[in-house]
């Protein structure tokens, strides 16, 4: 029995190119495309290919979306032209992450993964992965990057995050890491019990806040275990006293 494959991506070209290079492998079958990412949720769930070739940037949701949109919950192979989200495909849980363009020698690489993957006895620790990350359970870990590789850092070791533009800054007592996925999303994956949202420009871990005290000039302020001292701005003040601090 082959293997059944949905692509999706929004370039006509690189769809008719993938479906072309997976020809070569006489174990796919290639059951269906979709060039947005609302046609995607739905192909998955009308399909439900064993792997999806999900470009991560979709015109009307992103493949992190479609995959929280969608019942069926195949193995990922995500594809792109922006290689800063290698992260948080790999956080996902996915068998492999492709930058565009890419040839039949990467191609075959992802599809050695895909072959290991779909002949694991147990794939649920993969599956889980991307159960956690689409919100089923809080996150327990990070990837970020370090020089050319990914390294997993602890939920539990990071103190604080910081939005930084386009980014977020992750800090541990090592030093910060930088994730290029937004503070909102972060802040979606963590476990509320642990962190909290204290500014609009900070999320910290409870386990790590000294103490919660009032600054000279009346404003309340978050003092980390590490000596750190952030700013707790009025609404969220409310918020933690309601919660009792």
């Amino acid at each position: 029995m082959r293997v059944r494959a949905l692509i999706a991506d929004d370039e006509p070209i690189a769809r008719v190119g993938l479906r072309r290079m997976l020809a070569d492998f006489e174990w796919i079958e290639c059951v269906g495309e979709a060039a947005t990412g609302p046609a995607a949720a739905a192909a998955l769930d009308a399909l439900r290919p064993d792997v999806v070739f999900l470009d991560i940037e979709m015109p009307g949701m992103n493949g992190i979306e479609v995959l929280r949109r969608a019942a069926h919950q195949p193995f990922a192979v995500f594809t792109t032209a922006y290689s800063q989200h290698a992260v948080s495909a790999f956080e996902l849980g996915a068998l492999d992450y492709l930058v565009k363009p890419f040839g039949p020698a990467r191609l075959a690489t992802a599809m050695e993964r895909v072959r290991s993957g779909l002949g694991e006895p147990a794939p649920a620790p993969q599956r889980d992965r991307l159960a956690e990350a689409l919100g089923a359970t809080p996150m327990s870990r990070l990837f970020v990057r370090s020089g050319a590789t990914l390294i997993p850092v602890a939920v539990a070791d990071i103190g604080w995050f910081t939005a930084a533009g386009d980014y977020v800054e992750a800090h541990t007592g090592a030093g910060h890491h930088l994730v290029h996925v937004s503070l909102a999303r972060i802040e979606a994956r963590l476990d509320p019990r642990k962190f909290c949202r204290i500014h609009r420009t900070h999320v910290v871990n409870l386990d790590h806040v000294r103490t919660f005290r009032r600054a000279p000039n009346g404003r309340m302020v978050a003092e980390l275990r590490d000596g750190t001292r952030l700013p707790v701005s009025r609404i969220h003040a409310s918020e933690l006293r309601g919660r009792g601090f």
